[in-house]
């Protein structure tokens, strides 16, 4: 996936631009969050069940080596080649690799954000290799030419409409507009390449140590068909995925799937473990799993380890007023919204995602519903310090910052400063009392009028109601 990051404000001025898209978003809304709400409230403990699945992550990062050995060791014994993955470079080149031993032309795909890091698809493409996605909402964005906008519904930017045009633009059929219909249409088209693939390329949800498995959750049988169908199987997940058991898997899932969509367990639930035996009736003959590290080790024993910990429910996204705005191409990267705007900065450079951080009102609503308490304002705070400890922010902004931090440190100024500049700010809201334009802070009144103070400071009105 092309990385825009570094233009984030000029995505975002596109994204408010664009009717349709803000139409689509007004629509999106909260339906996550309501059916969100709506499962949680059915759970008992809910904290104390937060509270467990972070000290599962936590734990888990902290001997992180150690279970990934253990995962290795078991995934081997089943028959798994285990491959592991400095940079994205090393993940296209050995599923090039795998592919061009077993001399495959034609490769399906289920949904894998680690696949979009690594720009997967173009890679297979210049080889020569035909690769279908086969996530509907991933499909979609394959036929329209567009990375994906969100983790759980990549689709999500999309309408009824413009699906419809699309399907009968690329499919050469008549424009239906009933939603099975269309969905029907996809399984027509995309049958014959789950019938026909040589290999099928998944992510991977979660890892498991204790029996080398690969759990994969998703709500359309296509992630069965992609893994069992085709000869050769490969999955690509990051290396912090892996769980020591399953009964750690049973307590992250009872979250994930709640956190995501609202649902109590997601359709499907598989556990991929080793090649198919002799007397099984489906599975692939070679079964691999890339453990990919590209940026993961550089945040272990850091302020911003707790990223790690994410098993990328969406739930952060959905809640926040930031992403519901402008969307999730605006992020320009894989991972949008406040999980974003930690890890695109995190892996890829904070000098080529300078914006991402400062792109939150720092609400902690993404705190507050992340199933496995991520911190994400506090790690936003600490991606924008060491913005400004590397003088990557403008000149004039770190100035006024440190003017800010002057004068807020002696009470006497401050007071003053406060004074007069509410009785200025009064005067410049005039008869209707909003600011419509302020010098140098031009973004704020782009595209809203903000209420102009009453005259007088918190200050003032305290001493006239002290006793």
């Amino acid at each position: 996936m092309k990385l825009t990051s570094f233009a984030f404000k000029g995505n975002v001025r596109r994204q408010l631009g664009n009717a349709v898209l803000q139409d689509n978003m007004k629509r999106f809304g909260g339906r996550f969050v309501k059916a969100r709400a709506e499962a949680m409230q059915q759970v008992d403990n809910l904290e104390a069940l937060r509270l467990a699945a972070t000290q599962v992550r936590d734990h888990t990062l902290a001997h992180l080596e150690e279970y990934l050995t253990a995962f290795e060791d078991c995934a081997r014994k089943r028959g798994t080649v285990v491959h592991w993955a400095e940079t994205s470079e090393d993940v296209n080149r050995i599923v090039l690799n795998i592919a061009a031993a077993g001399g495959v032309s034609r490769v399906v795909k289920s949904k894998s954000m680690v696949s979009e890091e690594t720009g997967l698809n173009e890679a297979l493409a210049s080889a020569g290799i035909e690769t279908i996605e086969t996530d509907l909402g991933e499909y979609i964005l394959q036929l329209a030419d567009e990375p994906p906008s969100h983790i759980i519904a990549p689709a999500i930017h999309k309408n009824l409409d413009e699906v419809a045009d699309l399907f009968s633009s690329r499919h050469h059929t008549p424009r239906q507009t009933d939603i099975p219909a269309l969905c029907r249409e996809a399984r027509e088209q995309l049958r014959p390449h789950f019938l026909s693939a040589q290999m099928g390329i998944s992510g991977g949800n979660f890892l498991v140590a204790e029996t080398g498995s690969v759990a994969l959750v998703t709500n359309e049988g296509n992630g069965r068909m992609v893994t069992t169908l085709p000869r050769i199987h490969v999955a690509i997940t990051g290396i912090e995925k892996v769980l020591p058991t399953l009964n750690d898997l049973s307590l992250i899932l009872r979250l994930l799937t709640r956190s995501a969509t609202g649902q109590d367990i997601t359709n499907y639930v598989s556990l991929l473990t080793g090649v198919r035996g002799p007397d099984d009736l489906d599975g692939p003959v070679e079964s691999h799993v890339i453990l990919v590290d590209s940026g993961r080790s550089g945040l272990l024993g850091t302020d911003l380890q707790p990223a790690l910990r994410c098993i990328r429910c969406g739930a952060c996204m959905n809640h926040c007023p930031v992403y519901q705005v402008v969307g999730g191409h605006a992020y320009g990267w894989v991972y949008p919204g406040p999980i974003g705007a930690v890890l695109t900065p995190a892996y890829v450079g904070l000098e080529k995602a300078l914006d991402l951080p400062q792109a939150s009102t720092l609400c902690g609503a993404c705190q507050v519903v992340c199933p496995v308490r991520i911190p994400l304002p506090e790690l936003m705070r600490v991606l924008r310090e060491k913005s400004m400890e590397r003088r990557l922010r403008p000149w004039t902004e770190r100035w006024l910052v440190m003017l800010w931090r002057w004068v807020a440190a002696q009470p006497a100024l401050y007071a003053v400063v406060t004074r007069w500049a509410a009785r200025v700010l009064r005067w410049a809201g005039g008869r209707s009392g909003l600011l419509h334009h302020l010098p140098g802070l031009d973004g704020w009144t782009e595209g809203r009028d903000m209420p102009a103070p009453q005259g007088q400071t918190f200050r003032d009105l305290y001493r006239r109601k002290a006793p």
